[in-house]
């Protein structure tokens, strides 16, 4: 077929004097792509030597251990020939995220055939020295892992756990315009949750300042073990449910090698001049509507483990489950099944694709996009290589006057939302910036950004709506994963964002962080990768003021979530006012290669550093407020210390009778925003030297810690700290009910009578002065629970406390 046609090479592409020409081309060489990288993904899954057959099979040739998954392999290349064609027709920058799991095998045959592994890794040559070792790198100690993920150019999605996909490629599209997204759902994943709110993305993606998206639902029929339920669907429902969601569904049904190409190719034609003709119309202003246009969402169903095995051990296997991982597991110690492999393999007719030096033939190479289109070298894909830093204003011209500690009182969030709308307003002609909520923002006391953007959505608007615009650069979901799925993407390709959450619900999308967690982890290991801009996650509305929410919405485990993976990529910090939030949150969108937790909350509390202090306290992380100390505190008997907001007021509550009623007892108060700086240096970076750490905490008195989570989070902490039993912390203790904001600490124990119960007796600490005391806390802690019940607010002289500087 080749040899019939009368072809000139031009721009990287075959065109032929006849354009039919040109269609028998393309159509031949989708075949020989196909055939090459089935060909490729079934050697990876098998062979470490002989990986081109020149000899007969034997068992020496294959891996000892048989890893990987075949069953979406054939698929996902079907679909990558159509993404190298889109590239090359249209010269597009185009992103494949293979959402399947463990389709490693595919993405890799194809990044190492069209060159793009070479480039970034010229020791996987395209010859028999390079395909050798890429077939003994796979899933081999050493080697690269049957996910897709750093190591591999042209991907920002692992695909280890199944739901993200689709919520990455329209987190990557958002601000690129430039940018064409195929974004593959596989049968398993199209059963999760998240994959399942990920559809309504479609309303939020602007077709003027955002690049497309083609969701790929690929239904091959089954996940592991059993048929999936849109595999067991009607293409009807398939098109009534899509079609309901806001999509114009194309759906691609076939199981014949000799058509697929053919009917596949004009599908996607249609697709493509579908989206340009959404791009044209919105970006010429000649469109007559302003809402969600009906975007193309392809459907294509195939054969699982299509062209491999069709019977083993008299089983079928291709087309069903079994296909799933290898379909020949006994390769290496059944002669039966080597030489089915050996047939299978065969059956791509490799010689004819490679010649015997193991380079891919040229018609092979004929229909492959110029380099600086090829979807394995997509700038965006290694998003540090595309990323600007964002300009962040300072915060002095906004931030809250404290001419003595214990000022305001502020609304942390609110000022901070002040500040983050001058962010979007200096960086407005970049579109490098978002932020991320689901459905809180105003809630969240961040409304300030209204003032210079709008919400984002496609869909119509009322009359009655607020702020709400194609335009918006705020995305407001009531899906936590959409919304850390969407920044995900976005800062993966190398822009900046920030997600604001209530905390009892940030667990929601706690496996989603550790994912990222992991991809910075391995990204950082990969020499070619830049460092990505990071995460920033706001929690507020907070455990502690969730008095009128009640339990449900009470639970600061997020904070444990982040420090499982107590390593350099993640910070946890808890700012104990409004200004040390600016100077945290100014430091967190400045970073790079993180996962940035920030938990602060949102209602009045009193402002203890002005904006020079905060700016330094946040940049050591801890430190002593020596003015808030005992008399004497250089011999302290104990340590009061804290982290967080309420904890914080708390421990200044405290503190303060302390120093009115006993003023001879000698004590240190220390705070603490950088929970990790608690660490010791060799567990992370920011962990402060023992030296420092005793000239702050002492090296044997009691510390008495009022923390804002879980109390085992700070034991866990200082460890390895010398004497570590030594610290009593009191935080959250799975207490709480619909009460008010002082029951709350009252019924944690982390009031400032129960800290100063504790303290005088970690004090030892017995004199007359400290009776009274004691007998004073008990008093308040009985008169609290009756007037509570009593008048449903807090006792007067709570509400009214203040910080006297004396």
């Amino acid at each position: 077929m080749y040899n019939a046609c009368i072809l000139v090479l031009c721009d990287g592409w075959m065109a032929a004097k006849n354009p039919e020409q040109v269609i028998l081309h393309d159509k031949a060489w989708q075949s020989w792509w196909w055939r090459a990288t089935n060909y490729l993904a079934a050697c990876q899954l098998f062979l470490q030597d002989n990986v081109l057959l020149q000899e007969p099979l034997r068992p020496e040739h294959i891996k000892p251990r048989l890893l990987g998954h075949w069953g979406t392999c054939p698929g996902l290349n079907l679909l990558y020939i159509q993404l190298l064609r889109i590239a090359r027709n249209h010269k597009w920058h185009t992103l494949f995220i293979p959402g399947p799991g463990h389709g490693a095998p595919s993405v890799l045959a194809n990044v190492w055939l069209e060159g793009s592994y070479g480039k970034y890794r010229p020791e996987m040559t395209r010859d028999a020295i390079g395909l050798r070792r890429l077939c003994r790198e796979f899933s081999t100690p050493g080697g690269v892992p049957s996910h897709v993920g750093p190591h591999i150019p042209g991907a920002i999605h692992e695909g280890g756990e199944l739901g993200y996909g689709l919520l990455h490629a329209y987190g990557a599209a958002f601000d690129r315009p430039d940018l064409f997204v195929m974004a593959v759902v596989g049968d398993g994943e199209a059963e999760t949750g998240p994959a399942s709110g990920a559809w309504k993305s479609l309303h939020y993606l602007n077709p003027i300042r955002d690049g497309a998206v083609l969701p790929v639902l690929h239904l091959n029929g089954y996940r592991i073990a059993a048929p999936t339920v849109f595999g067991r669907t009607s293409d009807r429902e398939i098109m009534h449910h899509f079609g309901g969601l806001g999509y114009r569904v194309f759906i691609v049904n076939c199981n014949d090698p000799a058509r697929i190409h053919g009917l596949l190719s004009r599908t996607m034609d249609t697709i493509i001049t579908e989206v340009k003709n959404i791009q044209t119309a919105w970006r010429s202003g000649s469109t007559t509507t302003r809402t969600t246009p009906a975007w193309p969402l392809l459907v294509l169903r195939t054969p699982k483990g299509w062209t491999g095995p069709h019977l083993v051990d008299g089983l079928l296997v291709e087309g069903t489950y079994r296909s799933h991982q290898v379909p020949l597991p006994q390769a290496r110690e059944s002669p039966e099944q080597l030489a089915q492999l050996e047939s299978w393999l065969l059956s791509y007719r490799p010689h004819d694709l490679f010649d015997s030096t193991g380079h891919p033939h040229k018609r092979l190479l004929s229909g492959v996009p110029d380099e600086f289109y090829l979807p394995g070298n997509v700038p965006d894909a290694d998003g540090g290589r595309r990323s600007i830093d964002l300009r962040l204003p300072d915060a002095e011209s906004i931030a809250p006057s404290v001419l003595q500690p214990g000022a305001g009182p502020a609304e942390a969030t609110r000022v901070l939302g002040k500040w983050l709308r001058d962010v979007l307003k200096a960086n407005d002609n970049t579109n490098n910036f978002r932020i991320f909520c689901p459905d809180e923002l105003v809630s969240n006391r961040l409304e300030a950004v209204f003032e210079v953007t709008n919400r984002c959505t496609l869909q119509p608007i009322d009359s009655n709506d607020d702020h709400l615009s194609p335009e918006g650069r705020v995305f407001e979901v009531l899906s936590e994963h959409c919304c850390e799925g969407w920044l995900e993407g976005y800062v993966l390709t190398g822009r900046h964002g920030l997600f604001a959450c209530y905390e009892a619900f940030a667990p929601i999308v706690d496996s989603m962080i550790n994912q990222h967690a992991k991809w910075l982890k391995t990204a950082d290991q990969v020499s070619w990768r830049r460092p990505l801009p990071s995460l920033n996650i706001l929690l507020t509305s907070h455990t502690w003021r969730q008095d009128h929410n009640g339990y449900s919405h009470q639970g600061p485990g997020f904070i444990d979530n982040i420090l499982n993976r107590r390593h350099r990529y993640v910070r946890a910090y808890l700012p104990p006012d409004a200004n040390t939030l600016l100077a945290i949150t100014r430091h967190a969108l400045a970073s790079r290669h993180r996962i940035n937790l920030i938990i602060s909350g949102k209602q009045p509390m009193p402002l203890w550093l002005n904006i020079d202090d905060a700016v330094r306290h946040a940049a050591e992380g801890l430190g002593r407020w020596s003015w808030a100390e005992g008399a004497g505190a250089e011999h302290p008997a104990f340590v009061l210390a804290c982290a967080g907001d309420v904890p914080t007021l708390e421990v200044l509550a405290a503190a303060d009778l302390l120093r009115k009623q006993i003023p001879d007892l000698p004590f240190r108060l220390v705070n603490v925003t950088n929970l990790l700086t608690l660490a010791t240096p060799d567990e992370h970076p920011d962990g402060i030297p023992n030296s420092l750490f005793e000239e702050i905490f002492t090296a044997d008195r009691p510390v008495l810690f009022a923390f804002h989570g879980y109390p085992h989070v700070i034991t866990g902490l200082v460890g390895n700290r010398s004497r570590p039993e030594r610290f009593h912390v009191q935080g959250y203790q799975e207490e709480g009910t619909t009460t008010t904001p002082f029951d709350m600490v009252v019924a944690n124990r982390m009031s400032r009578y129960h800290l100063l119960l504790q303290g005088l007796d970690l004090a030892s600490w017995g004199n007359k002065e400290a009776e009274d005391l004691r007998a004073m806390c008990q008093k308040a802690l009985n008169d609290h629970q009756l007037y509570i019940t009593t008048h449903f607010e807090d006792l007067p002289e709570v509400r009214s406390w203040h910080w006297s500087q004396s």
